[in-house]
């Protein structure tokens, strides 16, 4: 089976109850649909499950992003003076941006990581793809954090592997707006359900589909789908 979950932002405990719950075995593949890091408890702890297993697929959201615009700063030393250590205007910039969105149960998990650790993560992390294309159960799935750009500047005819990262993981989706229709479906995260329905169900609406339902809200929950029969699945 191939199932997509995305914006688990650090629940580590609702990831593992997730897989439990799809009985995630190593004849399936899931895709993470980004913002694996940042507000949550255990962000670390996810990155380091993710990245040990062959058949987890992960997409870049805006808060990994962000983390890796950062985190190289942490390499060379265990604590956070390093941070501002002949520090640029444009480092300082990004630092600020991404403190502002929860950025600290990341880091320090980070700083908690033996060297060698912090490396291998965030080398895992900048291997995050900025899209995948999946096909199931008779429909091809367009699977990105955010969306394809400015909605309204959307053209069919741009092919997707010349979309910017920021229209990618960054630029909200316009759930109204049929990109394509026919047999293929565009899955996001990003926006949570909760500002578009007040409900925290995934949302369907002219072939596009919303799965980040808040996970890390104490209102919200960890969602999950099944691209294979579209069944879906839910910790809270």
């Amino acid at each position: 089976m191939i199932y997509v979950m995305s914006d688990l932002h650090g629940e580590y405990e609702k990831y593992l109850s997730m897989l439990k719950k799809i009985a995630f075995s190593d004849r399936d593949s899931l895709y993470i649909l980004g913002d694996v890091v940042d507000r949550g408890k255990k962000p670390v702890e996810i990155l380091k499950d993710m990245s040990m297993r062959q058949n987890v697929f992960p997409i870049m959201g805006n808060h990994d992003k962000m983390a890796i615009n950062v985190l190289s700063w942490l390499l060379d030393e265990a604590n956070e003076a390093v941070l501002y250590k002949n520090i640029t205007d444009e480092s300082m910039y990004h630092l600020m941006v991404w403190r502002m969105n929860g950025a600290q149960t990341t880091i320090d998990g980070f700083q908690n990581l033996p060297g060698d650790e912090r490396r291998r993560l965030l080398d895992y992390m900048k291997d995050f793809q900025p899209y995948e294309v999946v096909s199931a159960g008779g429909k091809t799935f367009i699977l990105v954090h955010a969306g394809l750009g400015n909605p309204d500047k959307f053209d069919r005819k741009k092919p997707l592997d010349e979309y910017t990262i920021r229209e990618l993981a960054f630029v909200r989706f316009d759930y109204d707006k049929e990109y394509f229709g026919g047999s293929v479906y565009i899955v996001t995260g990003h926006t949570p359900t909760l500002t578009i329905t007040g409900e925290a169900e995934i949302y369907h609406c002219c072939n596009n589909i919303c799965i980040d339902c808040g996970a890390v809200f104490a209102s919200g929950a960890l969602a999950c789908l099944c691209l294979d029969n579209m069944k879906e699945y839910y910790v809270h």
